[in-house]
């Protein structure tokens, strides 16, 4: 009985100093870990695996192809490296370069599985997939506006809108810049579109762009002005597990995404958010820009609400997709093209990577553009099709705006 007793002990004090670990983040494999000489080492136990590798955006990329209407692709996919497994089953590998300053995405590769890094509780859902986050941010440098400092901040919030069109209320995420609930000042509008298989989360979680306006406007780079990100999938109310359909994996095969009902319908958005915030209803006063399918968003909506819009900006986007039998939203395109340039807007913005799959696409339009004498800015970048360029373009769009 004595023994039995020491032995409940025993466990219920392991027990113990398990919770209380938990509870008090308690000694554990640090990972990851920026050096003083601006290397990065990446760490992940597992004792009993063959072999370990780390994936991310911070590495050199490699070329992959794909398939797309019959015609072979080809895009830059993230590096692999090997780690070496050390004392007590610890795998550890360290850059032999210093991590330029910016924001990454990793996951690790365990004997053929991915999993996301257990010691880096920073972690982004992208669609279905799990990554873990590096923030590598340097004062003076791009990624600076990605940290969170101590200016005043703007306030987020999930709005949900009455939506005739999908027949139930849908949800936004609403930026208003620090100063807005004191004020009685009236402000410009800027709408972001997220990319095929993204909500109105995607923008805030991966793109970090609360952070670039907070950082934007504090540093008087940026005019303030309320941000709207928007759902652009029609048939969904809100971001997974945020909706009616409950536990329901994501997933990029959604219906009515880019056959013309997200682009009809959103005259909607536009009246909700100027009945519902002080916004200055004017069409220099609005701007829209979105990436990869919300890019594809923006180049219609601009073309065909082209009094609703004075700036545009396309980010990778998805550019020679459509099917002008689908919907008249896309059809008369060289007709709507010049209607929106007589309109004056004041801005269109482009931008691509040159390893972007859409690149080819996107030199195309510019070359429409070009050949009418249609006036555009253009910005292009290294890589191809992912968050690290769109956070730059977002960065320099946005000071662009409402001037």
């Amino acid at each position: 009985m004595k023994r039995l007793l020491l032995i409940t002990a025993a466990l219920l004090l392991g027990a113990s100093a398990f919770a209380q670990q938990a509870l008090w983040g308690g000694p554990g494999v640090v990972s990851p870990e920026i050096n003083a000489d601006g290397t990065v080492t990446f760490r992940y136990q597992a004792p009993k695996a063959v072999k370990v590798e780390v994936t991310g955006d911070f590495l050199p990329t490699q070329k992959l192809e794909f398939e797309m209407n019959g015609q072979k692709m080809s895009y830059d996919a993230p590096g692999v490296r090997e780690l070496k497994e050390g004392k007590m089953g610890i795998w550890e590998y360290t850059t032999d370069f210093k991590v330029a300053p910016d924001m990454y995405t990793y996951t690790f590769r365990v004997d053929g599985l991915t999993v996301i890094d257990a010691n880096n509780v920073f972690v982004n859902r992208d669609i279905a997939s799990l990554t873990s986050v590096l923030l590598v941010p340097e004062a003076g440098e791009r990624s600076d506006l990605y940290a969170i400092h101590r200016v005043p901040h703007g306030t987020v919030s999930k709005v949900w809108y009455p939506s005739a069109t999908a027949g139930f209320d849908r949800r936004l995420t609403v930026y208003t810049p620090a100063g807005y609930e004191t004020s009685k000042a009236k402000y410009p509008v800027l709408y972001v579109l997220h990319g095929i298989g993204g909500d109105e989360d995607a923008w805030v979680t991966q793109g970090r762009a609360t952070q670039i306006l907070d950082n934007l406007i504090a540093r008087g780079e940026a005019k303030p002005m309320i941000v709207v990100f928007t759902n652009g999938n029609i048939s969904q109310e809100a971001a997974p597990l945020e909706n009616s359909t409950g536990y329901t994996r994501p997933t990029m095969q959604l219906p009515q995404t880019m056959e013309g009902t997200f682009e009809t319908a959103f005259p909607e958005i536009v009246k909700f958010i100027d009945s519902r915030y002080r916004t200055i209803t004017k069409k220099q006063s609005r701007a829209v820009c979105g990436l990869s399918m919300g890019g594809f968003h923006t180049l219609y909506l601009s073309l065909n609400y082209p009094e609703m819009f004075g700036w545009s900006g396309m980010f990778s986007a998805a550019i020679g997709v459509s099917d002008p039998s689908v919907s008249p939203i896309y059809q008369d395109f060289d007709a709507k093209l010049a209607k929106y340039y007589a309109g004056k807007p004041s801005l269109l913005w482009i931008g691509c990577g040159v390893t972007d799959f859409l690149y080819q696409a996107n030199k195309e339009f510019m070359k429409k553009l070009d050949d009418n004498g249609f006036k555009y800015t253009y910005m292009e970048t290294d890589g191809g099709h992912i968050w690290k360029n769109w956070r730059i373009y977002l960065s320099e769009f946005v000071p662009l705006l409402f001037k």
